[in-house]
């Protein structure tokens, strides 16, 4: 049965980022995420995971210049040094922290290089990555990402994901599934994740329109439970939202659906 996990950067922030393992314990969840966790000490985030009792399930490589509008840099032409940098950084926050999960932004798509050249740059560091990674027992994810959250991603749907791993040809590499992205992008979500499920080793969850929890929009999610349970997906889905109200009392949707997540 899917354990849910929680996002740290999304949920919980009516408390500091330090204070918010605490509370994800105490709402029951076994499992953690995180987008960036490189302004914080390692030690310090160790230490709240080990208090706690939580897994740290992923968290993402550095994606570049955030503020200068990167968003990854494993497409770009270019910059291969700098993304070198950025794996290696993220290996070394995820040993210590016995994180097995690497999630690898790709980038937005350069305006002034070919498609060919974009794509072989993208499946060339990600082999680097993830050559890298299977050292230290590591996956590293690649996620489709909605054009309308992110324009210009490299990107954006399932079977340009299903493509892409297939080139890459590692056996560490493998499908973030984003529940939220993908019913945006394309619908057909069922199919789609029974399809990829042997590429997936990774999902994540909101509702849409809004990016709030379950319940709050358009996505039928006690089916879409219901089929990745009959599939046998047994990873982690991890709860990539924007609470509606406050996060506690948003946790009802979990409640609603009988899903255990404190074994």
């Amino acid at each position: 049965m899917p354990k849910f996990n929680a996002n740290l950067t999304m949920m919980f922030n009516e408390f500091n980022f330090m204070e918010r393992f605490k509370h994800a314990h105490e709402q029951g969840f076994m499992g953690v995420e995180i987008l960036f966790p490189y302004a914080y000490p390692k030690e310090a985030i160790g230490d709240q995971l080990s208090k706690n009792d939580l897994d740290l399930v992923l968290f993402n490589m550095p994606p570049g210049d955030l503020e200068a509008g990167d968003r990854g840099l494993a497409c770009i032409p270019g910059r291969t040094s700098e993304f070198r940098d950025t794996v290696n950084t993220a290996i070394n926050y995820a040993t210590p922290l016995n994180c097995k999960r690497l999630h690898c932004m790709a980038g937005l798509k350069p305006t002034d290089n070919s498609d060919n050249l974009i794509e072989q740059t993208f499946i060339e560091n990600i082999q680097f990555a993830a050559d890298m990674c299977r050292e230290h027992q590591i996956e590293v994810l690649i996620e489709a990402i909605n054009t309308r959250d992110i324009p210009g991603y490299f990107l954006n749907y399932s079977h340009q994901a299903e493509k892409l791993i297939k080139a890459i040809n590692r056996p560490n590499v493998g499908f973030q599934y984003d529940i939220y992205h993908m019913q945006i992008m394309e619908g057909d979500l069922a199919v789609t994740i029974e399809k990829l499920l042997p590429q997936i080793k990774h999902m994540q969850l909101a509702d849409t329109p809004g990016r709030h929890e379950p319940g709050t929009g358009e996505v039928n999610y006690p089916f879409i439970f219901d089929t990745i349970d009959a599939l046998g997906y047994e990873g982690w889905i991890g709860c990539e939202y924007r609470p509606k109200k406050d996060t506690i009392s948003g946790l009802n949707w979990i409640q609603d659906y009988r899903w255990p997540f404190k074994m």
